[in-house]
């Protein structure tokens, strides 16, 4: 590791100790990721994005806050947040390592007792980001009031302005936005990471699944295990029996969750297609087919 004097000086900034080195990261799609070693033996990455959103990193710091609050009672472990201002946001380094069942397991388990810490509404008190999208979070009384006004159409209609999605997909995904108070049952609101896909568990060296990353708010669980299967994460039926194991000794999952699974991935594929482009529109729309 060598040092870069301006991020350096832009950490110092923040924390209580002197950056001894820096080293640049790989992986980011948005923000610039750096590695850091502080003089008091602390490793840590540092995420900058010039001129990021009015409260971009707040938004992550605080959910990543949020989430650990239920870490000590055996909720799903996330990275310290070791600082934050309106263009960075420090947290402490996990070294990556390799996935296993027995991880796995232990994951589902966390994101149970997680999920059941509960929030206090459908939403959030401010609005938030995933990706480098707004993400409005104001309450509703219903989560089929929520997912359809706060999490579908938004990004069906921003897809629609960019191309990304035709009219013909985007009628089809309203079509069946009638119906949600029908096809999932009604629970209290869960407290979710919010942006769960297999890129945003990091399996770590000391042999535990950390989330990072989140996008976090109040909302109903079966977002969170839809995300957790949309994009391939190792192990995910042993996380998933794990999860409906721990789920049951005290509120079980409602009957048929797995099959509404397409239905709650429609949100996360109507986001990929805002950011990417592609195909992703064409498959939220055969998602939301599957309920019309």
């Amino acid at each position: 590791m060598t040092r870069q004097p301006l991020v350096a000086r832009r950490a110092e900034e923040l924390l209580s100790a002197s950056v001894v080195a820096t080293a640049p990261v790989a992986g980011g799609d948005i923000a610039t990721a750096t590695r850091l070693r502080l003089s008091n033996g602390t490793t840590a990455l540092m995420k900058t994005l010039p001129h990021a959103p009015e409260g971009f990193f707040a938004a992550e710091a605080d959910g990543l806050r949020w989430l650990a609050e239920v870490t000590p009672a055996g909720g799903a472990s996330t990275p310290e947040v070791l600082g934050a201002d309106h263009e960075c946001l420090i947290i402490r380094w996990v070294e990556p390592g390799k996935n296993s069942v027995d991880a796995a397991a232990a994951l589902g388990r966390a994101l149970a007792t997680t999920h059941a810490a509960g929030a206090p509404s459908y939403g959030a008190e401010r609005d938030g980001f995933i990706g480098r999208l707004p993400m409005p979070n104001r309450p509703a009384d219903t989560w089929a009031e929520f997912y359809a006004v706060r999490r579908v159409l938004p990004y069906l209609k921003l897809a629609r302005d960019r191309g990304a999605a035709t009219p013909e997909q985007a009628a089809a995904i309203e079509s069946v936005l009638p119906r949600i108070a029908e096809l999932v049952p009604e629970e209290p609101p869960a407290r979710l990471h919010g942006d769960l896909w297999n890129g945003n568990v990091l399996w770590g060296l000391d042999g535990q699944a950390w989330l990072i990353d989140p996008a976090a708010y109040g909302g109903h669980r079966e977002v969170d295990l839809a995300m957790l299967a949309l994009f391939g994460l190792p192990h995910l039926p042993r996380v998933l029996d794990a999860y409906v194991e721990a789920a049951a000794e005290t509120r079980p999952l409602a009957d048929g969750w797995a099959d509404r699974v397409a239905l709650h991935q429609v949100f996360p594929l109507l986001v990929h297609a805002c950011h990417f482009g592609g195909g992703y529109a064409e498959r939220a729309a055969e998602a939301a087919a599957r309920f019309a």
